[in-house]
This record gives structure tokens, sequence and C-alpha cells, in this order.
């Protein structure tokens, strides 16, 4: 169990009597929060003074890995990678500027900017 949840499982319990055995926190937990009892059945049958026992103890038993759902396989889409220009080997549109383009290419300004400021700060330093 990750320790995220081992703390929730720990906020849960706060208000149980201590020292409790472990049928005593099944109890309060089943009338607290009813989704955190499957994870407080795999504590030893003992008694807990602390409430850090508990989250220690549940930090260590190991919990089946969770596959995160982004990294599911997606369908094959059928085309090569790169698309029709893959199967051709010299493509009629390669270097052409698309219609789309713009007109005005921004990475130019931004160039034609960061060197007027350079100037301004190497005048700067000059004098």
């Amino acid at each position: 169990m990750n320790t995220q949840r081992a703390s929730l499982v720990q906020a849960v319990l706060e208000g149980v009597p201590l020292p409790a055995t472990r049928a005593q926190l099944l109890e309060y937990a089943h009338a607290q929060e009813p989704s955190i009892v499957a994870d407080l059945r795999g504590l030893p049958d003992a008694e807990f003074g602390r409430l850090d026992e508990v989250g220690e103890l549940l930090t260590l038993r190991p919990s089946a890995p969770v596959p995160p759902e982004h990294d599911l396989p997606r369908p094959e889409s059928g085309q090569p990678p790169g698309g029709a220009d893959y199967l051709e080997p010299f493509p009629s549109d390669t270097g052409r500027v698309r219609h789309d383009a713009p007109r005005q290419n921004p990475p130019t300004k931004a160039i034609e900017q960061a060197s007027k400021t350079l100037k301004k700060q190497q005048a700067g330093q000059g004098s």
C-alpha cells in the first residue's frame, strides 16, 4: 500500500480509543468509512498503542500494482509512420511552405528583439 492511502486510513482512525486491537480498529473503521475496512484486514491480530504503528504496517504490506490508464496501448491506425510519405522515396511536398503557415515568422521577430536588447545591454556596459 502506498503512503498516501496509509495516511488516509490513519486519518479515518483518528478518533478510535487507543490502545486498540485489530478487531476494534475494524469495527471503528466500518462505522466511520467502510471503504478502508479491506485495508485493515491484513493487519496482524495484535494491540496497537499508536496509529503510526498501523500506518507503518500498512505501508510494509505490498499491494498489487495498478497500471495507469494513460499507458494502455491504443489500437493501430494501419498507416505507416509518417503517413504516405513513408512509402514515397522523394515526396513532392517536402520543403514547401504550407498554405496555413503564418506570413511573418514569429521566431524571426523574437531573434531581432533579442539582438536589440543585447546591443542595448552591451552599449550600457561600455559607457
